[in-house]
């Protein structure tokens, strides 16, 4: 049963950002501090990657825990109103991460993904991995 309202529901969802948020924001700064320079959110690129590294076709993602599933098999008992809306809701974000996965994999890009609490843990070592990544290619 949600606590909240319908309408006060409908606001909070509202409110969820879906770029530009505190993960992607972290990742960026260091990013930039290290000097890489990448394109946000683009849009001409296949799944609209958080960052990109067009010349050397490396696509970053900022996946948060719930809207890409970490965990699911456990998590997803922890989804207690509208269950037949959210799960698979959340199925289909992790089904197409698999499939933006393998196209870009197959027009030749490198994609890395991480997980926001990774980001927040370590933003240094994802921000190494990108780096090497971009350098690498």
């Amino acid at each position: 049963m949600d606590r909240l309202t319908p309408e006060q529901r409908h606001k909070n969802m509202q409110a969820i950002k879906n770029k530009d948020s505190e993960i992607e924001l972290l990742l960026r700064k260091e990013l930039w501090k290290r000097g890489l320079r990448y394109r946000k959110n683009v849009k001409n690129v296949f799944g609209h990657p958080d960052i990109a590294f067009i010349g050397k076709k490396v696509a970053v993602f900022c996946d948060s825990e719930f809207w890409h599933g970490y965990d699911w098999e456990h998590r997803k008992e922890d989804i207690k109103s509208r269950r037949d809306f959210w799960i698979p809701k959340i199925e289909r974000n992790m089904q197409r991460d698999i499939e933006v996965t393998d196209v870009l994999k197959s027009d030749g890009w490198t994609v890395l993904r991480f997980w926001g609490k990774e980001i927040k843990k370590d933003v240094c070592k994802c921000a190494d991995i990108i780096e090497t990544a971009v350098k690498n290619k």
